[in-house]
This record gives structure tokens, C-alpha cells and sequence, in this order.
């Protein structure tokens, strides 16, 4: 089965051995498509375990499963990662901090909606973590052609492909 963040791999080859523990993300990217994958298979404690160690506090895994729920998303477009290093104030330490930019899609209700962020994650005790994102000004309800091309990138139409997931 190809991952759910579209990155053409395998599930079990790409984003599930990040949700199950069994390897870590050695990238920002590859941590923001896990956690998209994440949040397609309702893993909402991988989800939880991701933010930083500021963001934690005060979110449980029930309220991410119901901020979540109606939702189901189905595809993923990465736009822009970069990365960025900087002395942290006041220490000898070098924050290690990236920026990458997705727009994500998904079902709810039968209507099509994405969420377009510029995520900003950070290494936090030796791992990648989400910490907060900027939402952009095309997040919504999205109206698009069945006969278009398929968001997910698999090369199908839209009703070919991740149409059949709306229901």
C-alpha cells in the first residue's frame, strides 16, 4: 500500500516504522509527513509525542482525536523545506530548527477542504518536533474537477483516485 503522505513509497517502508517506534525522523520533512500519515491512520499519540515539550502541555491524545474527528485526510503536497541553525541565546548550544511548507487534504462532511501551513519544527533533546505553524489564506473548503489530476500525485483523475475516499 502506498504511504499516505504520497510520497510514492511503500506505508511500511516510509512514514509507519516512524509512527510504530521502530526508527526516528531525521529530517523535519520526514517527521511532517509521518505525522500527516499519523493523523490519516488516527495514530493521535505519535501526534502528541512529536510536538515539543512546550506544546505538549495543556494537549492530551483525546483532544487531538477530537479535534480530528469527521476529518479524513487522504493526500499531502510538500512545497518548501529549509533549515536553519542558531546559536541558542544565552548557551553554547546550536538550535537546529526547520521550516517546511504542505498543503494537506482532506473529507469531511463528503466536501473536499486542505490546510495549507508553513510548519516550524525544531531538534528537541536529540529528535525532531513540531513545535507551531503559520496557516496560509487558501485554507478551506476546496472546489475541484473530478477530471483534473489528482491531488495525491499518483498520475490518475481525481475521480479515479482519491474521490473514492470521500466516502
Amino acid at each position: 500500500m502506498r504511504c499516505f503522505c504520497c510520497s510514492s513509497k511503500p506505508f511500511q517502508a516510509c512514514c509507519e516504522p516512524f509512527i510504530k517506534g521502530d526508527k526516528t525522523p531525521v529530517t523535519a520533512e520526514q517527521l511532517m509527513r509521518s505525522r500527516f500519515s499519523a493523523y490519516a491512520t488516527a495514530q493521535y499519540a505519535y501526534i502528541l509525542d512529536t510536538y515539543t515539550q512546550e506544546k505538549q502541555q495543556g494537549l492530551s491524545v483525546d483532544d487531538l482525536a477530537q479535534s480530528a474527528q469527521g476529518a479524513k485526510w487522504f493526500a499531502l503536497q510538500v512545497h518548501d523545506a529549509q533549515s536553519e541553525e542558531s546559536a541558542e541565546p544565552n548557551t553554547s548550544a546550536t538550535l537546529h530548527s526547520d521550516t517546511v511548507e504542505f498543503t494537506a487534504f482532506y473529507f469531511e462532511d463528503k466536501k473536499m477542504y486542505q490546510l495549507h501551513e508553513t510548519s516550524n519544527f525544531r531538534v528537541e533533546n536529540g529528535a525532531w518536533r513540531y513545535h507551531d505553524g503559520t496557516l496560509h489564506d487558501d485554507c478551506g473548503k476546496v472546489k475541484y474537477g473530478r477530471n483534473l489530476p489528482c491531488v495525491c500525485g499518483s498520475s490518475k483523475k481525481f475521480k479515479q483516485c482519491c474521490a473514492n475516499k470521500s466516502h
